[in-house]
């Protein structure tokens, strides 16, 4: 039995961005037990010129949000923007969720070959749907998650593998 674009995408989101939900309350646990400002984690960066804590969360849901849109050939709803809370990155997260659960996988299924077109600005970038779904937003969901999960760990969160990859 072969794997389908759907089984291959919106899944794999879903389970990622709750993983990613579970790690962020994890956050806020810490930082009602230790007294820290929740500001300090979303705020921080792993080098300067990488993005923070909230941009990450942000762009992991923009990337499952768009990819699984443009592989059903559809526009994607702004689900939010300028998130500055645990609470508001919460609500990011559940409201792609949320978007995510309304795909069918007859919306998805098929979209191997369908062209998927990106634009940035003059930049124009086309890819094949397998390509795009494989070579570009799960590895830009990925990186976004796991370099989220990364600050959160360098800043003594107590994090592991399993809360990474979920149950």
């Amino acid at each position: 039995m072969s794997l389908s674009m759907y089984q291959a995408s919106v899944p794999v989101f879903i389970r990622a961005l709750n993983n990613l939900a579970a790690i962020l309350d994890k956050a806020a646990a810490h930082c009602a037990a230790q007294r820290i400002d929740p500001a300090a984690l979303l705020s921080f960066r792993l080098y300067p010129d990488m993005f923070p804590f909230t941009k990450q969360v942000q762009l992991a849901c923009d990337h499952a949000k768009n990819g699984a849109a443009r592989l059903a050939g559809l526009e994607a709803p702004e689900l939010g923007g300028g998130e500055q809370s645990v609470a508001e990155l919460s609500e990011r997260i559940r409201k792609t969720i949320a978007y995510l659960e309304t795909f069918k996988p007859e919306q998805i299924d098929g979209s191997e070959t369908r062209e998927v077109v990106i634009k940035r600005g003059e930049t124009v970038n086309t890819y094949p749907g397998q390509d795009y779904l494989l070579q570009r937003v799960l590895p830009n969901l990925f990186f976004h998650v796991t370099t989220a999960y990364a600050i959160l760990r360098h800043n003594g969160v107590a994090l592991g593998k399993k809360d990474f990859l979920g149950r």
